[in-house]
């Protein structure tokens, strides 16, 4: 090692340095969302810190990802809009500056990816630590393996380092979907490591007794499976696939029947499994609340301001179509609906093409998607990890531009060279 280096010069191991302290600090980053029991949560400050160092050796917002920033922008100008209707202000000013926070926080890590796709790699392996953790620490404390572990549970149900099992359990939707993206395509010298990490995620998925969660990782293991073995190459890959993917799913089966076979946890089970809840059709539950919220949008064109509608009704809207209706009026919905629209967009556009970023795609914006159709029955404006999902997104994105713009440079380079060529063939001699 010494010797290879020594003849390296001084400033390329300089940049080698530089670029493993800032992959490492992204990752720590990414981690730091998987604990989040107090508000502000050791995330925010250490995201404030690291978002303030790196802006003082530049952040780029190229033209790709211009538009992130400014449809968030716009949601913000429509909440401050919304917040001119209250009579009370209370806790509305705090309110706001946090989702402005988590929208510079999709907005950094769009930029920074978009400059060095070598982060994809620190963000995913990040998050898949602190996931894994968090999910042994939600499995310990459901099962009370040590003094004080009921603190990792809420309502008997596993909640890890949240505060509500309703955020752990889609926060490690995304690390299990990469881990089985791994065994169905990766080396099988990796696979015993994988298979136990969804093991554990999978039985700290299903511990969380969050339907939402439930769903999001069905439907998205089922679709990962489904594009990967739609977009081999050979019929060869397309088995390899079928059969790691049918190990994959075993893993998870395996997770789940183990479970049941614990009183406490069938009969939970048996009542969370229920598709309509008692809070949900009751008289002014989850959904005659959707019913009343859309009718006062349409009366109240400029919102009611942040958090007033749980003040009236009990609850929080839990959809974030009408929570953008509320409290960001029709000018926060329209900026909200086409910024996750465009995402959506973008990101199929360029999902299925053959780049290094491609796996990491491929994963985040299935489980986007998921979180968006999981949005209409709950309220996540301000989980964090959305706002990653959306930031890898847009970085992505960012990246295929790039990528295209070389591309350009390089043929139009190709182009000109022969044609410089041709010309001085033709020249006359003097």
């Amino acid at each position: 090692m010494s010797a290879a280096t020594s003849t390296l010069p001084r400033a390329a191991i300089d940049a080698k340095l530089v670029a493993m302290a800032s992959a490492t600090a992204v990752g720590v980053g990414v981690a730091l969302a998987g604990f989040v029991q107090n508000e502000p949560a050791p995330y925010e400050l250490y995201m404030v810190a690291l978002i303030g160092i790196w802006a003082l050796f530049g952040i780029t917002i190229s033209r790709a990802t211009v538009p992130l920033l400014v449809l968030w922008i716009i949601y913000l100008i429509g909440g401050m809009v919304s917040m001119t209707q209250m009579s009370d202000l209370q806790d509305t000013p705090l309110y706001l500056a946090v989702t402005a926070f988590l929208a510079l926080t999709a907005v950094f890590f769009a930029a920074i990816i978009e400059k060095r796709e070598g982060l994809l790699q620190p963000i995913f392996i990040g998050w898949t630590l602190a996931a894994c953790l968090t999910g042994i620490l939600g499995i310990l404390g459901y099962f009370g393996a040590f003094p004080g572990a009921d603190r990792f549970t809420l309502y008997d149900r596993a909640a890890g380092a949240f505060k509500d099992p309703n955020v752990f359990g889609p926060f490690l939707v995304l690390p299990a979907i990469w881990l089985l993206y791994g065994i169905i395509t990766g080396r099988l010298m990796k696979m015993p490591v994988q298979a136990a990490g969804l093991l554990i995620l999978s039985f700290a998925i299903f511990l969380s007794f969050s339907r939402g969660a439930w769903g999001l990782y069905g439907l998205s293991a089922i679709t990962v499976c489904a594009i990967v073995f739609l977009n081999s190459s050979s019929n060869r890959l397309r088995l390899r696939i079928l059969v790691m993917a049918l190990i994959g799913i075993g893993l998870i089966a395996l997770a789940v029947m183990i479970a049941l076979q614990i009183p406490q946890v069938a009969t939970l089970f048996e009542t969370r499994a229920q598709l309509v809840q008692d809070y949900d059709g009751a008289r002014l539950g989850r959904f005659a609340r959707y019913g009343i919220g859309f009718a006062l949008a349409m009366e109240r064109p400029l919102g009611i301001g942040p958090l007033v509608f749980g003040q009236i009704f009990g609850e929080d809207t839990h959809n974030i179509w009408l929570k953008a209706l509320m409290d960001y009026g029709w000018l926060g919905f329209a900026a909200y609906a086409t910024l996750l629209v465009l995402t959506v967009a973008a990101g199929f556009r360029i999902l299925l093409r053959n780049r290094k970023w491609q796996p990491f795609l491929l994963c985040a914006w299935v489980v986007f998607v998921g979180h968006i159709a999981l949005g209409t029955v709950i309220d996540m404006d301000h989980w964090r990890h959305f706002y990653l999902l959306m930031g890898i997104i847009w970085g992505c994105v960012g990246l295929e531009a790039r990528h295209q713009a070389r591309h350009s440079e390089a043929s139009a380079r190709e182009t000109v060279a022969p044609r410089n060529y041709a010309l001085a063939l033709h020249r006359p001699n003097n």
